[in-house]
């Protein structure tokens, strides 16, 4: 019989006092008790609705078995059969609008922690495995992929695992994109992220960081050099502001430039060669996740932090974990409001935020989380590609550009989204790629 309580086993967490004095993970992960013991709430229903809302259909039912019976390493295995991410979907992505969401027993109780469960086996077996991905035999034909972000380095893994010799081209001067520069590290530990790109290397994926498509070398110039596919897996970096009044003072950050300092350059340790404000009053404008990130970082930096949100708390987009989160660190909420205006010092400095409630907030510092889109450099040096209004490349059911033989997917597609659904494009990319050089399209 499965168990039937009606909560998810409850995960250990750093204390919030404790937490905002350091950046080490605030959720410390299952025991294999506890993991065993959320296994069994499992009933393993015989239509599979998880499997059908993780957008890279992963086995659930089939790996939720395996720790139950403690086959930790079989558990992994079924999960990388089609995630080449593990660790990282265990940890950020939202599988209460995905997998969970259709969970049975998440009708009358909590679904099954099926996140909680992934980042479990993944951790397991970087801890326990000796083994190494196999590199497959190579076919002979050579595929590039733009940028080594979530929808790229899916893409790359499931080509390699086809037996394309895959180069994947990174604009930075390490792999990872977004969840190297955007996602903090009491979120996601960086250490994590390079096992598992260690993983796609193991697989024979090549990778080429500090080369800028559109710069250091144009698409077309990569086809001329015999690679017979592209996939655009460039992600949304270029930041969104509003256009208020005071914009431009100093103390006024995008969210991608705030959380890359601190995230990619480790800015907030001693002597770091990066330097990053340390604030004493931190106004962060946006409700997503990305304003969670850089609000709790700035909390972390010792300031006190409101998020300027312009809806309620229902509303707002965040994951409801990392709402919580933030509000047992101290962060305050200022909901129902929205900036107009920012103020200066005479030496150009911000002071404060005039907001429509008309109230001024006081502040040394403001973060803009309000969105990104897709840099121009790419369709700007690459004729013949189609972008939509808000410059997001335009692709076909089969993620295939205007232009024969390039494919895209990920937040260069879609605007910023979630690392799950960039996966989910590069998967299906990689097939599709698969199959017209192979001459199997309509």
């Amino acid at each position: 019989m499965p168990n039937m309580k009606p909560d998810k086993t409850a995960m250990p967490v750093q204390d919030p006092g404790i937490r905002i004095t350091n950046f080490d993970e605030v959720a410390l992960g299952y025991t294999e008790a506890m993991a065993r013991e959320e296994a069994e709430r499992c009933l393993h229903c015989r239509h599979r609705p998880c499997v059908n809302g993780c957008p890279v259909n992963v086995n659930i039912p089939e790996f939720i078995e395996k720790v139950k019976e403690g086959e930790y390493e079989d558990a992994y295995q079924i999960i990388a059969l089609t995630s080449s991410l593990p660790a990282v979907c265990g940890r950020v992505c939202p599988q209460e609008s995905q997998c969970e969401k259709y969970c049975v027993r998440g009708i009358k109780a909590q679904p099954v922690g099926i996140g909680r469960l992934e980042r479990f086996v993944a951790d397991w077996h970087r801890e326990n495995s000796v083994e190494h991905a196999e590199r497959p035999a190579s076919n002979g034909r050579k595929v590039a992929v733009v940028g080594a972000g979530p929808a790229g380095l899916t893409a790359a893994g499931d080509l390699a695992r086809r037996g394309y010799d895959v180069t994947i081209f990174e604009a930075l001067h390490v792999a990872g994109g977004v969840l190297m520069y955007g996602i903090p590290e009491f979120r996601l530990p960086k250490a994590i992220v390079q096992k598992e790109i260690e993983t796609l290397k193991d697989l024979g994926v090549e990778i080429v960081t500090n080369f800028v498509v559109g710069r250091s070398d144009t698409i077309d110039a990569l086809m001329e050099q015999g690679f017979e596919a592209v996939f655009v897996g460039s992600g949304a970096g270029l930041p969104n502001f509003m256009g208020l009044p005071g914009e431009n003072l100093k103390g006024v950050y995008s969210a991608n430039e705030f959380l890359t300092r601190i995230n990619l350059m480790k800015a907030y340790r001693e002597g770091s060669p990066t330097t990053v404000q340390h604030p004493k009053k931190t106004v962060v404008v946006g409700g997503g996740n990305v304003a969670m990130d850089a609000a709790r970082c700035a909390r972390r930096l010792g300031s006190e932090v409101h998020i300027v949100y312009r809806r309620s708390l229902e509303e707002l987009p965040a994951r409801k974990e990392e709402v919580e989160h933030a509000m047992e660190e101290g962060i305050i909420f200022d909901l129902l409001c929205n900036p107009v205006e920012v103020l200066g010092t005479e030496d150009g400095w911000i002071r404060a935020v005039k907001c429509v409630r008309m109230e001024l907030i006081d502040a040394d510092c403001m973060i803009m989380a309000i969105g990104t889109s897709p840099n121009p450099l790419i369709r700007s040096t690459t004729e013949g590609l189609d972008v939509n209004r808000r410059g997001c490349l335009v692709v076909d059911e089969h993620e295939q550009t205007s232009r024969e033989g390039v494919y895209a997917g990920g937040d260069a597609v879609t605007g910023a989204a979630t690392v799950i659904s960039a996966m989910g494009a590069g998967k299906k990319a990689a097939a599709a790629m698969d199959a017209w050089l192979n001459g199997q399209t309509d």
